[in-house]
């Protein structure tokens, strides 16, 4: 997501499109030239975060959190308190909208409802393909709440990147992390790790999270500076990094979101 540029091909394509849909965050600032040089002049647009309204988030830094430079800027005016109770309304927008289960039958219902318009002949047939894959989405959101409010721990720790966020607060779950989740840092500070290896031993966590596609340096160092330094790395998939072949094999959005809560209840042990 934060670092896709489309080819011609692509502006090609959604040029000529019936219906677009895209995130609406920061990394989609390319979008609206793509739209304005448009062929197609009744295209239906779709902007997810514009679609969720007062649901979208703002991103925060939680207590031992690497700060990237415009973080830094205004930090005592604008800082966000752990708890999420005061957050700022400055920050950037946390354009990861899709990790929650509760935004996805918002999406999904917004989704099928503009299919409908386009093609009203099938309107029936959007309706019911809406209603049984939403179903799908309420018996998994089930699944998670369960799992999480039978698990020994209430907290995640990342060394890593921290995309996650609308998913731990449809839980109630806390969590820290090195980067915020829209980081461009790779490289984290000789304080994060030492916070964040505290964290786990006052905590008494058993794995130390990562997202897909990334090097696992910083969440082994984390795990090298505890008192056990025997915490396993674990990885949970954001989805920004799913290709067109991983779908063709079967990928989809309920097998990821389904193995991440696999990996979920393992952190929370």
């Amino acid at each position: 997501l934060h670092s896709y540029q489309p080819t011609a091909d692509d502006l090609i394509k959604i040029s000529t499109c019936d219906l677009f849909i895209y995130v609406g965050g920061e990394s989609d600032g390319w979008v609206e030239d793509a739209l304005k040089n448009a062929t197609n002049k009744d295209m239906v647009v779709i902007n997810l975060m514009e679609s969720l309204g007062d649901s979208v988030k703002v991103e925060e830094i939680v207590e031992g959190m690497q700060k990237s430079e415009h973080d830094h800027k205004d930090e005592s005016e604008h800082e966000v308190e752990h708890d999420h109770e005061d957050e700022s309304e400055h920050g950037h927008s946390d354009e990861h909208v899709w990790l929650s289960l509760k935004n996805a039958e918002i999406l999904c219902r917004a989704i099928a409802d503009k299919l409908a318009e386009l093609d009203p002949d099938h309107k029936d047939g959007y309706s019911a393909d809406m209603s049984t894959y939403i179903a799908k989405l309420s018996d998994l959101n089930a699944k998670y709440k369960a799992a999480v409010d039978s698990a020994a721990k209430k907290t995640v720790l990342f060394g890593d990147r921290f995309p996650f966020r609308y998913l731990v607060d449809d839980y109630n779950l806390d969590y820290y992390a090195a980067f915020s989740g829209c980081s461009a840092e790779t490289e984290a500070s000789f304080e994060t790790i030492t916070f964040l290896s505290n964290k786990v031993d006052e905590l008494g966590l058993t794995s130390v999270l990562t997202i897909e596609g990334t090097k696992q340096k910083i969440a082994e160092t984390i795990i090298s500076n505890t008192k056990s330094k025997n915490q396993q790395v674990l990885t949970m998939d954001s989805l920004q990094s799913t290709t067109s072949i991983d779908v063709k094999n079967g990928t989809t959005y309920l097998s990821v979101m389904e193995q991440n809560l696999e990996v979920l209840k393992d952190a929370l042990k």
